[in-house]
């Protein structure tokens, strides 16, 4: 199954029309999408315009594939779970968001393991095409690194 998710702060239109044109082509592949209450009204895949927190986490461990915008929240999530994800940034110049942060989040994770950038519509069905061999997450830990924590921890004390 590839779970479809496009965030809880707004609808995201190509990237729920993109998944349903891939979807109407593969019958055999169950597709679920969250799809934020957009214009959109999907034909081929099982949509829901909100997901509660458990179902969606349920719906994720489930996945064989991710496909999202590119919320950082969605990206640690399923970075935790160690599943491949495929992120497809909303864009400021369609009006799919107030600015270009989910393309500077695309570019900065782009090539790292697990987590596959599609741009556009051809970009994203390329990528579905070969979704049995793309590479998974290894996984990011729930926890901070030590690092992290000691620097916060400087801060915190004025250091």
């Amino acid at each position: 199954m590839i779970l479809v998710t496009v965030g809880t702060q707004m609808p995201f239109d190509r990237l729920v029309g993109a998944m349903d044109r891939w979807a109407a082509c593969h019958p055999e592949v169950k597709v679920v999408a969250q799809t934020g209450g957009g214009t959109c009204r999907p034909e081929a895949l099982e949509a829901f315009d909100f997901l509660a927190p458990d179902r969606l986490d349920r719906l994720q461990h489930e996945a064989e594939l991710i496909v999202s915008h590119a919320g950082m929240g969605t990206i640690l999530s399923v970075g935790m779970l160690g599943k491949p994800l495929v992120i497809m940034p909303r864009s400021f110049a369609r009006g799919e968001h107030r600015n270009d942060h989910q393309a500077a989040t695309a570019r900065r994770f782009e090539g790292r393991p697990g987590i596959h950038v599609a741009r556009e519509e051809e970009d994203l069905h390329a990528l579905l095409d070969r979704r049995r061999d793309l590479a998974a997450s290894s996984g990011l830990s729930p926890h901070a690194s030590p690092d992290l924590l000691a620097a916060l921890g400087e801060f915190i004390s004025g250091g």
